[in-house]
């Protein structure tokens, strides 16, 4: 896609750049793109611009085509005048009231030729948002007509106006991946994974992940991936993790209209803080008590604005730990907030050998924080490319000793990695951080590392010294290995 570059990767976490022709601008992804009630305008544009330095945010068009106060003004005016806002705007179709309502008085082709005449930079086809969990047969009829949209949609005149392609598929692996494949292949620029805020609203996260990862199969490293209805700062890390790059949410918005508070761990009721942890200008200027006895409007602005002062915060967290090259960290850290982000963690985890393929191979630094962290990408990459080191002699020692001149060769032993050639110890990832009360997964993953060499070289006899292992760990070793704990008498 010549609108989208990517300049860095962590897993398959992406630090971009997309540029929006129409708009001018370039948009650094990832990224949140806040939802603009054209009506009710909670935090003024301007003011998400000035403020949050949002250089993107979305609003319906659907609403302003079927407004009797705001189709003609946007007509005459055009949407960035109308509200006020100089970067980049994109606009749903109407799909989400499709899905809530059932039916919509608008077609792709007319809801395209609207976006673009009131000067949309990123326009949106009407797809079928099918829930999840619904019937193989139903994800699939809907799937085909959302297809034949897609593709009607690329035959539209929308001039320099970025079109979308939003991917559906429900909770089918298999279908989503499909989609995405054949989404790619209509040349539309945005590629939104559809009809997932049943499953966040819901906390599924492991689910989540599961169609994440299964779009992004079919999409390749094409972009930027949009995860649609997205807005809740707790897993925005994880969600990046998986490669999406673009955001949106009327959250902020709508929790502050509730009295509800967004932390990067949760959502708390205003009248059950008696502290602020956060340290943005409304809660270092404001206590709970006194926003709470503020007037509604005043409360409910206030709590937006710190809502996304979160938000912003938070996305902002996301692309340093891209640049630093610790993402998979920064999910591990964030999965410990609730119980439904650690099974998204774990599912995602699921997914390691397709997250390993963009994972740059050397960053700064692995720090073992979790029993998790044995399933990362790194892992996973260490152990596939035993087969590319040779191994020299027929007896060959693996230890996490020091070695012995009655071997042909001694290769060190890392947990959670395995086996590794002495003259890669000072390389990444061997150069992990990991705790000295190393954990039970940490062993069993090296334990897989030594079934893999020796498995590679059955014709080498191997013996592993090995520091107290547990018996699961040593369970997975094969019995060809000759087996000495550490610290036993030779």
């Amino acid at each position: 896609m010549t609108n989208f570059e990517v300049r860095q990767y962590d897993a398959a976490g992406r630090l971009g750049e997309l540029t929006v022709p129409r708009a001018g601008v370039t948009v650094e992804t990832p990224t949140i793109l806040p939802v603009v009630n054209p009506h009710v305008q909670t935090v003024a544009p301007a003011t998400l611009a000035s403020e949050f330095g949002a250089e993107i945010l979305i609003t319906n068009s659907y609403i302003l085509h079927g407004s009797e106060d705001l189709r003609e003004p946007v007509l005459e005016r055009g949407l960035h005048d109308l509200l006020g806002f100089d970067g980049a705007i994109m606009t749903d179709s109407g799909s989400f009231q499709l899905a809530e309502y059932g039916d919509i008085d608008v077609t792709t082709e007319e809801i395209l030729e609207f976006q673009h005449e009131i000067g949309s930079d990123i326009g949106t086809p009407v797809d079928i948002p099918t829930p999840p969990d619904v019937d193989r047969e139903r994800a699939t009829e809907e799937l085909a007509t959302t297809q034949r949209r897609l593709e009607h949609a690329g035959t539209v005149d929308t001039g320099d106006m970025l079109v979308s392609a939003p991917v559906q598929g429900s909770t089918y692996p298999d279908l989503r991946e499909r989609a995405a494949a054949d989404a790619v292949t209509t040349g539309l620029d945005v590629f939104p994974l559809g009809a997932v805020v049943p499953l966040m609203n819901e906390y599924r996260y492991a689910d989540l992940a599961d169609v994440v990862a299964a779009c992004k199969r079919g999409l390749g490293e094409v972009g930027p991936v949009h995860l649609f209805g997205a807005g809740h700062p707790m897993m925005f890390a994880m969600a990046a993790a998986l490669g999406c790059d673009l955001f949106d949410s009327a959250a902020y918005a709508l929790y502050a209209r509730d009295d509800r508070y967004l932390t990067v761990q949760g959502t708390e009721l205003l009248d059950e803080l008696t502290y602020f942890p956060c340290h943005c200008p409304v809660c270092t200027d404001h206590t709970p008590a006194e926003l709470d006895g503020m007037d509604a409007d005043q409360r409910e602005e206030l709590l937006a604005r710190h809502n996304l002062h979160v938000t912003y915060g938070e996305i902002r967290t996301v692309k340093q730990a891209i640049r630093a090259g610790n993402l998979m960290e920064l999910v591990d850290s964030r999965a410990r907030g609730h119980p439904a982000m650690l099974d998204g963690y774990r599912a995602l985890l699921d997914h390691a050998e397709q997250l390993e393929r963009t994972d740059p191979v050397s960053k700064d630094a692995f720090f073992y924080t979790s029993n998790e962290s044995a399933r990362r990408p790194e892992v996973h990459r260490h152990q596939d490319r035993l087969e590319r080191l040779p191994v020299e002699g027929d007896e060959v020692l693996l230890t996490e000793g020091s070695s012995s001149a009655r071997y042909d060769e001694t290769w060190g032993v890392l947990p959670p990695f395995g086996p590794y050639p002495r003259e890669l110890a000072d390389t990444y990832p061997l150069t992990a951080e990991v705790p000295d009360r190393t954990d039970r997964a940490a062993y069993e993953a090296a334990a897989n590392g030594v079934r893999r060499l020796v498995e590679l070289h059955p014709d080498v006899s191997f013996t592993l010294v090995h520091d107290d292992w547990p018996a699961t760990a040593l369970d997975r070793v094969p019995d060809s290995v000759r087996l000495r704990d550490l610290h036993a008498r030779d």
